[in-house]
């Protein structure tokens, strides 16, 4: 267990270590670094913003301990693509879609399981401008799609709900929340029914030079077991560009402050996105 997990984290490591170099190798030359910047920090605010008009491919590679009695761990990584279509002058509509991979270890038993999970698939109206007091926003259907290949890894039940978004932009902070409800529509009949809420109340802060501090949770409540799951996350984020591709490297820690019998005590994140600006 721990030889794959160090083979994972050096990997990462290697990769930000090699993305670090890349960014300074390319903000090195002042016409290029004033470029770079400028753009960075603009990148970085539509980042903050979940329903911007922006296509961006997140790689989001995250690290679980002390599942289950064993003390079990999971690796997941999250390919969560956003892609925004606009609909008419007015109104845009974000797709943003999460399909996890993942590998677990000791979370059943003293056994492993690696494979895909369920997909989350959530459709956001959005308005192109904010309200006049400044408001971004977003509303629209969520959708479970069971393409778990091991049951383990998946509910294997179909799935669907409401999904909204609200947040503002002032200077340096965005604030805001991300909601979303999933209810089980059809599946397997011996699996247990989905009936939860997602909550990710978030607050980003600039540091320029397309840096950025967020704080957030990302907290679920089962509502057929009474139950909630309340990671506390701090994460560092940093955009810029590796030769002519945009990207944004971060990582953090989370920490499961209220978590139900089994659920993880803590984890990391790292993360690269694919930035695609218009």
């Amino acid at each position: 267990m721990l030889s794959r997990l160090s083979n994972h984290l050096a990997l990462i490591a290697v990769v930000s270590c090699s993305m670090g170099r890349a960014s300074l190798q390319a903000e090195g030359t002042n016409g290029v670094q004033t470029e770079t910047v400028g753009s960075a920090d603009a990148l970085a605010k539509q980042l903050a913003n979940p329903v911007a008009a922006l296509i961006s491919v997140p790689f989001q590679n995250n690290f679980d301990f002390g599942i289950g009695p064993k003390d079990g761990w999971r690796y997941t990584l999250n390919v969560q693509p956003v892609v925004p279509f606009s609909l008419n002058d007015d109104w845009n509509l974000i797709s943003r879609t999460i399909v996890p991979v993942i590998h677990q270890q000791d979370v059943f038993g003293s056994t492993s399981q690696t494979g895909l999970g369920d997909t989350v698939q959530s459709l956001f109206f959005s308005p192109k401008e904010p309200t006049s007091g400044g408001w971004t926003w977003g509303i629209g259907p969520v959708f479970l799609l069971p393409t778990a290949t091991d049951g383990r890894l998946g509910s294997e039940k179909w799935g669907l709900g409401p999904t909204g978004v609200a947040l503002k932009q002032e200077g340096k902070w965005t604030y805001g929340v991300l909601a979303n409800h999933l209810w089980s529509v059809t599946g397997h009949s011996d699996r247990a029914e989905v009936n939860a809420t997602f909550l990710q109340p978030f607050v980003t802060y600039s540091l320029g030079q397309g840096q950025t501090i967020t704080a957030q949770t990302e907290t679920t409540y089962d509502w057929r077991n009474s139950k909630w799951t309340v990671p506390l996350g701090l994460f560092y984020g940093k955009v810029t560009r590796i030769g002519s591709q945009m990207v944004s490297i971060g990582g953090g820690v989370r920490y499961y402050g209220t978590k139900p019998d089994g659920a993880p005590d803590w984890g990391l994140r790292v993360s690269l996105t694919l930035l695609f600006p218009k």
